[in-house]
């Protein structure tokens, strides 16, 4: 009975987890090294978490293109099946995620228009280790060599405004409410915290020296030129302390008081008191120069 019974098919081998087995199907590669009109695709776009395919393949269709091309939502509807409404969703992903923005700039003339940048890497003036940036998986296309990347220029500093003799918080107040204003007149002087910070004290100098807001933010708006602004703070630092203006004139009291009257003078003669405009010692009555009565 416990003979072993050499004709039973032997039992099926249990698979072992983690190899390939060539009746189970996959994904497999046939690269070919590309030499001429190749793209470099990051795979953290190729293969975002929260992208949608649309936004996916809009992006890498955008990166592929050369510089000047047109990208706004007509040009895309007319190249591709996807309707307005379907790219234009796509390309707020992209710029949700860093991958797109749009820039206003004003040309010569006063006209402005709207520049499309896309960025291949969101992120990548951060310093991150090379390994972070290399692809991964057998889908990896061979990647050109990379040029050195450019350090950021420091930011220069600000010119220096004047200082108000006294910094009251409601006077700084009032100055920095001045400066958020600007931009009304003009989108340029959009400013952040931390020009508004250097130069509330020289509108607060202005305001002590009884300028009044409208005419500060005339001098401020003026005549600025047409051409786009680099640095709007540092020509606003520059007005306020090129074109402070004197501080306002002493006043004098409205009423002066009265001189204040010593104790009179006593006669040398006969001791009584008497008022005289001059220094005397005698009065009318005992000097030696007196008329004698008839």
């Amino acid at each position: 009975m416990n003979t072993e019974n050499p004709s039973a098919p032997s039992g099926a081998k249990s698979r072992i987890p983690g190899r390939t087995h060539p009746h189970v199907g996959g994904l497999t590669h046939d690269n070919a090294r590309h030499t001429t009109r190749f793209t470099v695709i990051g795979n953290h776009l190729a293969q975002h978490a929260e992208l949608s395919l649309l936004a996916i393949g809009l992006g890498v269709h955008i990166q592929s293109l050369p510089p000047g091309v047109r990208v706004d939502i007509r040009t895309l509807t007319a190249r591709f099946p996807e309707g307005s409404v379907r790219i234009a969703a796509a390309l707020r992903e992209l710029e949700a995620h860093g991958y797109l923005r749009r820039e206003r700039t004003r040309v010569p003339g006063g006209r402005i228009i709207t520049r499309t940048v896309f960025c291949n890497q969101p992120g990548h003036r951060d310093r991150r280790p090379a390994s972070d940036h290399a692809p991964t998986g057998p889908a990896a296309a061979p990647q050109p060599r990379d040029t050195p990347t450019r350090k950021p220029q420091p930011r220069k500093a600000l010119p220096d405004v004047p200082r108000p003799a006294y910094p009251a918080p409601a006077l700084l107040q009032a100055a920095t409410d001045l400066l958020a204003r600007l931009r009304r007149h003009d989108s340029r002087l959009l400013l952040s915290a931390t020009d508004v910070e250097h130069l509330a004290p020289g509108v607060a100098a202005w305001l002590e020296r009884d300028v009044s807001p409208a005419a500060i933010m005339r001098a401020l708006t003026a005549d600025l030129p047409p051409d786009p602004l680099r640095r709007p703070a540092a020509l606003l630092a520059h007005r306020l302390a090129a074109q402070l203006p004197p501080p306002p004139p002493f006043r004098t009291p409205p009423e002066t008081p009265p001189p204040v009257r010593g104790p009179l003078p006593t006669c040398d003669g006969c001791d009584r008191p008497f008022r005289s405009p001059t220094p005397e010692l005698l009065c009318r009555d005992c000097r030696p120069d007196r008329p004698v009565a008839a």
